[in-house]
């Protein structure tokens, strides 16, 4: 896949990033840290996020792309992307970091998964959540994701979202 590079107001960039890039790596961390956080109530612990790590795999080519955003080089976000099937993609590790909240980040890395995911011929996205992530599934909806019939394994999903683009 053609790097797919997005600028936005003020000095955003979102770029893809291997998934073990260091900066990948804090980023997908900090996501971790704060789902698993709020799912238990309290501290994620290092065991817990590095479970859910994984190998990163269903994020690099061919299966799927993780973009990671930065405002004037700083890290403030990222998005996965996995490859469903030709047609249809799976947006994942939705996450902006807190100081970056507010802003419109998280609309500007959806924005850049779905311009991915179009540029990789995907015409429609699903995603799934957990009903405790109030922001996300506001966020979704504002910027037209539907809900839509289970898919998948995910032992945490509750809410189920698709877009045609």
């Amino acid at each position: 896949m053609r790097g797919v590079t997005t600028s936005a107001p003020r000095t955003w960039t979102i770029t893809p990033t291997p998934v073990g890039h260091p900066d990948a790596v804090v980023l997908l961390r900090g996501y971790l840290d704060e789902l698993i956080s709020r799912y238990y109530g309290r501290p994620a612990l290092e065991s817990e996020i590095v479970q859910e790590m994984g190998d990163g795999s269903d994020l690099v080519a061919p299966h799927g792309v993780l973009l990671v955003a930065r405002d004037a080089g700083v890290l403030v976000g990222c998005a996965g992307l996995r490859w469903l099937s030709p047609e249809v993609g799976e947006l994942t590790r939705v996450f902006v970091t807190a100081q970056a909240r507010r802003g419109g980040g998280g609309a500007r890395v959806v924005a850049a998964a779905e311009e991915a995911a179009r540029a990789h011929g995907v015409g429609r996205v699903l995603l799934n959540t957990r009903k405790d992530l109030t922001e996300a599934i506001a966020l979704y909806r504002r910027l037209g994701y539907r809900e839509t019939d289970p898919y998948g394994d995910d032992p945490y999903a509750e809410l189920w979202f698709a877009k045609n683009l």
